[in-house]
């Protein structure tokens, strides 16, 4: 296909439900799902705070102390680090900042950059993050570029965390999304934006099903699962 990897790239900011769509689509295709924000995630929890303030070859050392694979596709995909599956306590709101934090760091995304190409590379695959489109798999078959307002990817969150039992206040949500979508559009180093090619899906008035069949559909359109 032109030189174009079999990879499915889908990008946006936090809360807009990214992780949900990118597991889904890998499992209607048949693909394998590569979190890359849980990659930043475990790697900021185990740098710890103050990670981004450290000198570079001593952050490029430290990170290179632990290596990501991942297994299996769709819903049943895992993300490993260091042979251990990343689980559910990077997804807190602290260690979302920590990763915000480490992520304007360009060895930081040199190291990863790496590994989430190298990951590409063995096998064809869903992958969503920031810079999936523009930075890591520039030539990734297709391209999304998910978004929604500050407002209502806040109350999304919300909701996610109250399923969960976890107490948290909308308008606490709201400003912490709003700080991570200023850190993400505004860093030096692949700041957050829609590749060039990619197809902009606003999902503020749509439910998971309702993206995931624009998403598809627009697949299926340009070759479908065949094209990967």
């Amino acid at each position: 296909m032109n030189g174009r990897l079999p990879v499915v790239t889908l990008d946006g900011p936090a809360g807009v439900g990214k992780t949900t769509l990118a597991r889904r689509m890998a499992e209607s295709l048949g693909l394998a799902y590569l979190d890359t924000g849980a990659m930043f995630r475990c790697l900021a929890l185990k740098l710890g705070p103050g990670a981004e303030r450290l000198p570079e070859e001593e952050l490029r050392e430290r990170c290179k102390q632990w290596t990501f694979s991942i297994a299996g596709k769709g819903q049943s995909a895992a993300l490993f680090c260091n042979g251990q599956a990343v689980r559910g306590e990077v997804r807190t709101e602290e260690v979302g900042m920590l990763a915000a934090r480490i992520g304007t760091v360009p060895v930081v995304r040199e190291v990863l950059r790496q590994a989430q190409r190298a990951m590409g590379e063995q096998s064809p695959l869903v992958a969503e993050g920031r810079d999936m489109g523009t930075v890591v798999f520039p030539d990734a078959r297709f391209k999304f570029f998910l978004d929604a307002a500050p407002e209502v990817r806040a109350m999304r969150r919300l909701r996610d965390l109250e399923n969960r039992g976890e107490h948290a206040e909308l308008t606490s949500l709201t400003e912490q999304i709003r700080q991570r979508d200023a850190l993400d559009r505004n860093r030096a180093v692949a700041p957050l934006r829609p590749a060039q090619d990619a197809l902009i899906v606003d999902t503020s008035h749509l439910d998971i099903e309702g993206v995931l069949g624009v998403m598809l559909h627009h697949i299926d359109v340009h070759g479908g699962a065949q094209a990967l």
